[in-house]
């Protein structure tokens, strides 16, 4: 059997990098997705992956633009095969209480961290569903859940991806096409690593396991989601968070 291919959009940030690392670990052929402007970024990337450099290949996207979108799979698809596996990681924040917020920063961020998760399965799920397989995660956030003093923008996008994730998964149950959610708390990561040290203690205090998450903990959850054995869990949201928020 072939290789499945595995599109990870947002694929060199910290927690795209080790979700690509345990796909290709799983024998996926994996294509990291993100701007092509991160030249530094890109670098430090190549450098993490290099003993799976055989198997996670980089392509540019912006999944803010459809037609970008639309570009960039057909390109894939030219080059490795049908996108069977689709992670959506990209994201971003731009981070202020709602009374300052200027709207620029409400649609940078829905645009990016929601508009991009239709960009991009919308650009996938057809085809998914004529070949009668598919697997799609979406990367939300415990703050989508939770909300968070500042992200009115974050959260709003990232509890709107789930409602995505729910509503597609059901239009698409019975082609072979699962649709998930994982909600990640706060990790080891880079946007983490930018709150002021002060919140950041805070935050840890109130996390049970009093610790920060590791991207591999959430990588490992994906790569479970994206098994072909893992069919008979689809709308489903899967909390990563070492029980920051806990839910009936």
């Amino acid at each position: 059997m072939n290789k499945r291919v595995a599109l990870v959009t947002g694929g060199i940030g910290g927690l795209g990098t080790e979700i690509c690392k345990h796909l290709a670990r799983s024998g996926r052929i994996v294509i990291a997705a993100d701007l092509g402007s991160r030249s530094e970024r890109q670098a430090e990337f190549n450098l993490d992956i290099a003993e799976l450099a055989a198997h996670i290949f980089f392509e540019p996207i912006n999944v803010g633009d459809f037609d970008a979108c639309t570009h960039a799979v057909k390109t894939i698809e030219g080059k490795y095969g049908p996108v069977e596996i689709l992670v959506n990681a990209a994201g971003i924040t731009r981070d202020t209480t709602l009374r300052k917020m200027a709207p620029q920063q409400w649609r940078e961020v829905l645009d990016i961290n929601l508009g991009g998760v239709f960009n991009t399965c919308r650009n996938v799920v057809e085809s998914m569903s004529d070949r009668g397989f598919g697997r799609i995660v979406n990367i939300s956030s415990v703050n989508g859940q939770t909300g968070q003093f500042g992200q009115t923008n974050y959260s709003a996008a990232k509890a709107g991806m789930h409602g995505f994730t729910m509503a597609l998964a059901r239009e698409v149950a019975r082609k072979g096409v699962t649709v998930n959610s994982v909600s990640p708390g706060y990790c080891r990561t880079a946007m983490v690593a930018a709150i002021p040290e002060n919140v950041r203690n805070q935050i840890i205090a109130g996390i049970p396991v009093g610790r920060l998450g590791e991207p591999s903990e959430v990588a490992r959850v994906v790569d479970f989601l994206c098994a072909d054995d893992s069919g008979f869990i689809t709308g489903a949201n899967i909390p990563v968070n070492g029980g920051y928020f806990m839910d009936f």
